[in-house]
């Protein structure tokens, strides 16, 4: 079961500031959880320590069962979808998508098959040949969605990822974003500074306060 279990995390920078403090959190199999709160109260940060890009100073993170102590990035089996996307410029659509499946080996016939169907799943089939420069803020978007699906993550974790774009689409797409990850029966994080956004997308909705969880709200 894919599953994310935080257990009193702090974790401080190097400058002393605390952005984590006693940080616990449980998310379900399959279920999608939004973090809410102010710039610099520790969403990201949070965020950051379960991909293993932040050490902690104490405190636990398990995933999928395995303990993440020491476990490199790279290793985790986690997926991330950021802000901007970060696309590969010089790849087209189908190599972006495929670029986690490369890194793993999976061979060509298998990792095509893959990428066909993960556009598939974001809206996007038939793009495979289109250069990234083309595309619009929200297909970049499902593009970033799809290549962080595509090597089956244990977990998805997606930083503010509809934020760059225009309130509309940004309503759009938080709808899609939810039936996309409730297809692939995905455990997600999804953080957001919008509370419609939030309650768009996630089962459950939690705010950060200077680096500690507070109240929740469930979907109705």
């Amino acid at each position: 079961m894919s599953t994310i279990d935080v257990s009193h995390v702090s974790l401080t920078y190097p400058n002393g500031y605390q952005a984590l403090r006693d940080v616990s959190l449980r998310v379900a199999h399959g279920e999608i959880v939004g973090l809410l709160g102010a710039s610099g109260s520790g969403k990201s940060t949070l965020l950051r320590a379960i991909a293993g890009l932040e050490p902690i100073d104490a405190g636990r993170i398990v995933v999928g069962g395995r303990n993440m102590d020491g476990v490199t990035p790279h290793r985790r089996n986690i997926g991330m979808v950021f802000q901007d996307g970060q696309l590969f410029p010089h790849r087209n659509v189908a190599r972006n998508v495929a670029y986690g499946l490369e890194m793993a080996g999976v061979k060509r016939g298998e990792r095509e098959a893959r990428v066909s169907a993960m556009l598939d799943v974001v809206g996007l089939g038939g793009f495979e040949k289109r250069e990234v420069g083309t595309l619009s803020g929200g297909q970049a978007q499902r593009v970033a969605l799809a290549r962080s699906l595509a090597p089956r993550p244990h977990v998805l974790l997606l930083d503010e990822p509809l934020s760059a774009l225009d309130k509309e689409l940004r309503e759009r797409l938080a709808v899609d974003v939810r039936q996309i990850l409730k297809g692939a029966q995905m455990t997600a994080v999804f953080v957001t500074h919008d509370p419609d956004e939030a309650n768009t997308v996630a089962d459950r909705v939690l705010r950060m306060t200077d680096g500690t969880l507070c109240g929740h709200t469930a979907r109705a």
